[in-house]
C-alpha cells in the first residue's frame, strides 16, 4: 500500500535538522511540508548543506521566490520586511524542503546569490530582483527581468502604488515610446453576475 509521503515529513524534519544543526533558527512540519527558517548569514552556508548532505541530498532548486511581509495578513508586522524562498527537491531521496531566511536591511535588501549552487537560479534572482528589490551579491548579471530597463520601483513590494509611478505610450511626432505622468483615474470594479432566464437548461 502507497503511503502519501514518499519520505515521512517528520523523519525528513530528523534528517534536515541533524545535518543543518546551529544554523537553523526555526524548523516545522505543517500541512505535510517542512519549512527550515536560517539567518541570512547562514543561509548561502545552509542551502549548500542541504545540496550536498547526503541525508537531504536536494539537487535541484525548483523556486525561488522574495516575499513582501510588511503587511501580512493584513496586519502589523514587527519583523524584517523582506524573505527570500527556496523550495528544494531531492530527485534521489523524492524528497522537498522550503528554506526562508528573512534579509537584514528593509532600505537595502542584499542576500549572497546561490547561482554557483543550482545555476536554475539565475533567472529567479533576477525576478526577486526586479519585483521586490532584493540584491543578490555575487550574481553575474543582475538586470531587471521583467520590466522595462527604465521601470521605477519594484512592483510587488506591498506599498508600490496600484497604477504605479509612470505609464508608457508610442509618441508618433517623436516617432518612440515615452514615459508620462499616469493619466488612469483609480477606479473599483463591482462584478456584475447576469443570468438568463433558463440559463443551464430549463427549470425543472
Amino acid at each position: 500500500m502507497m503511503t502519501v509521503y514518499a519520505v515521512n515529513p517528520h523523519t525528513l524534519k530528523s534528517q534536515v535538522d541533524a545535518a543543518l544543526g546551529d544554523l537553523i533558527k526555526s524548523s516545522a512540519v505543517a500541512l505535510g511540508e517542512l519549512t527550515v527558517v536560517v539567518d541570512a548569514a547562514n543561509y548561502f552556508q545552509a542551502a549548500k548543506i542541504l545540496r550536498d548532505d547526503p541525508a537531504c541530498c536536494f539537487e535541484q532548486m525548483v523556486d525561488l521566490c522574495g516575499v513582501d511581509y510588511s503587511t501580512y495578513k493584513n496586519q502589523a508586522w514587527s519583523g524584517l520586511r523582506f524573505c527570500v524562498v527556496l523550495h528544494l527537491l531531492s530527485v534521489s531521496l523524492n524528497q522537498r524542503v522550503r528554506l526562508k531566511a528573512f534579509v537584514p536591511d528593509d532600505l537595502a535588501p542584499v542576500m549572497p546569490s546561490i547561482c554557483s549552487l543550482w545555476s536554475s537560479a539565475n533567472w529567479f534572482e533576477r525576478e526577486a530582483f526586479d519585483l521586490f528589490g532584493i540584491v543578490f551579491e555575487g550574481h553575474d548579471d543582475l538586470r531587471r527581468i521583467l520590466t522595462d530597463y527604465g521601470f521605477i520601483g519594484h512592483p510587488f513590494r506591498k506599498d508600490f502604488p496600484m497604477l504605479g509611478n509612470v505609464e508608457m505610450r508610442y509618441d508618433a511626432e517623436q516617432k518612440r515610446v515615452v514615459y508620462q505622468p499616469v493619466t488612469i483615474e483609480p477606479r473599483e470594479i463591482t462584478p456584475r453576475i447576469i443570468r438568463e432566464e433558463n440559463y443551464g437548461g430549463s427549470a425543472s
